[in-house]
């Protein structure tokens, strides 16, 4: 659906002028639409998953493990797939945060995928310069994502910084100049943009972002060493279907969660960036940047 469209229809959960500000800048902030006790729900099996992590040494099909890893002080960069490790964040996906998709990709909304990210500030928690779509392109680019703040974040926490407006912009190579895939903006492209207008969202526990895929977005390092945790939800338009392998596939991927299937594809004319093959597996956009092996790092431009 266009912009226009979906604007034409009532609101769930935002207010309209939260969808034109979505329209307009690329992202949208609302504060506090998750309860204390809900985010209290959430964080009690989160620190479950900090203590399974404990036995694990090495990445795996769970964890993506940042290297100063160990028994004694858990790190980790990101649970992979949530929706599938634990039935509850299922609830989470599928609950009101699908009702504010819904409000900005149209009624009829499909689930892409989840994630469960933290900062340690370990010294490898920043994610640099990024745009989502070319890690998984589709027919149009209604695919957003919605980040729910599980602790309240300030900046020195990492909060996620967007760049207004740069969703109607260029659509940026993620490949270095040897044809690695490294998942991020180069220094050139960087040097484009006015990164010093980022908005940082800064916000309580239970507060969300929403940004589209196309919205230039990063985080800097934290400086607080308590792991904070954001759950990532991401959803599309039904009517927009991706054509390149999904980067980490589950049975819920592609699942009408709101309304309908749609009948007819949606086609933006704009061309977008193919990613590496992702069928051979994929671990993190930490890893990707970090160029570790097995994220696709060591892919070339004919990949996929």
């Amino acid at each position: 659906m266009t912009p226009e469209a979906v604007l034409s229809r009532p609101a769930r959960v935002l207010t309209q002028e939260q969808r034109e500000g979505y329209f307009s800048n690329g992202y949208v902030a609302v504060e506090s639409l998750i309860s204390a006790g809900e985010v209290a729900r959430i964080r009690a099996v989160v620190d479950e998953f900090i203590e399974k992590s404990r036995s694990e040494s090495r990445s795996g099909d769970v964890f993506d493990l940042a290297s100063g890893h160990s028994a004694e002080a858990p790190r980790i960069r990101r649970l992979r797939r949530p929706h599938e490790q634990h039935a509850l964040f299922w609830e989470v996906a599928t609950g009101v945060l699908a009702d504010v998709a819904a409000d900005l990709v149209g009624p009829d909304v499909v689930f892409h995928h989840s994630k469960l990210n933290f900062k340690w500030n370990d010294g490898h928690d920043q994610v640099d310069w990024h745009q989502d779509i070319q890690f998984y392109p589709h027919t149009n680019y209604s695919p957003l994502t919605i980040g729910l703040m599980l602790q309240d974040t300030a900046f020195d926490d990492g909060a996620v910084g967007f760049l207004p407006g740069s969703h109607t912009g260029e659509l940026f190579d993620q490949y270095n100049d040897e044809g690695q895939w490294i998942g991020c903006l180069n220094a050139r492209d960087v040097e484009k943009l006015d990164v010093r207008s980022a908005v940082y969202v800064e916000a309580p526990a239970g507060s969300i972002t929403v940004h589209n895929c196309r919205t230039v977005h990063g985080s800097p390092p934290s400086t607080r060493a308590d792991g904070r945790p954001l759950l990532l939800s991401a959803y599309a338009s039904a009517d927009a279907f991706p054509y390149t392998p999904h980067p980490e596939p589950t049975p819920q991927m592609g699942q009408v969660i709101r309304g309908k299937p749609a009948r007819w594809a949606h086609h933006d004319p704009r061309p977008c960036l193919i990613p590496p093959d992702w069928s051979g597996g994929y671990t993190s956009i930490f890893a990707a940047q970090a160029g570790e092996e097995g994220s696709g790092a060591a892919s070339d431009t004919g990949a996929g």
